[in-house]
């Protein structure tokens, strides 16, 4: 990648993200952006933070959040559609190429792994609170909360989810729509 000190690999990195964000009309959670924009020109996280955090200042860039428990979600605004459509030729013709070609395989990667979350979080020394979600198309539609007491439980749970949801819902399903006898 180009020295990120490089005024044009800034603006590149800037239009590179509207680029992106331009062909995701539902958005995607930053962790999902970085992914794609790393694979296509291998910025580092920080480089790529400072760069997103400045889009977002200039409002090229929106950051909406569904509710508290939502990962928030990053959306090109209408701004940042004017500013791609005047900047979008900067992008050297190797890198468009490049991430044309990677985008929806990338895409496609992150949308599987982040449909599937778990994770915990420690109340206490004795108390860890897991957190597991499945999400689909950036909406949850799957969450159950609950509370180990102790981190090597939690960490069993959260990896179990995170390898086996695919048979844990289904279950998790059947067993709410039983009716009692």
């Amino acid at each position: 990648m180009a020295n990120p000190d490089n005024t044009t690999a800034l603006a590149e990195n800037k239009v590179l993200i509207l680029y992106f964000l331009n062909q995701l009309p539902s958005g995607i959670i930053e962790n999902g952006l970085y992914k794609i924009v790393t694979a296509v020109n291998g910025v580092n996280y920080f480089y790529f933070k400072q760069v997103l955090t400045d889009l977002i200042e200039t409002k090229l860039v929106g950051l909406l959040t569904n509710d508290e428990n939502e990962d928030s979600v990053l959306k090109i605004t209408s701004e940042g559609k004017n500013a791609l459509s005047l900047t979008k030729d900067i992008l050297p013709g190797i890198v468009k190429l490049k991430a044309d070609s990677l985008f929806k395989e990338e895409l496609s990667s992150i949308e599987n792994e982040t449909s599937v979350t778990a994770e915990f979080i420690p109340k206490n020394e004795n108390d860890y609170t897991i957190k597991c979600k499945i999400v689909e198309n950036n909406e949850t539609i799957f969450e159950v909360k609950t509370v180990a007491g102790s981190r090597d439980r939690a960490k069993r749970i959260v990896d179990n989810w995170n390898s086996n949801a695919s048979k844990i819902y289904p279950e998790i399903l059947d067993i709410l729509l039983k009716t009692s006898d």
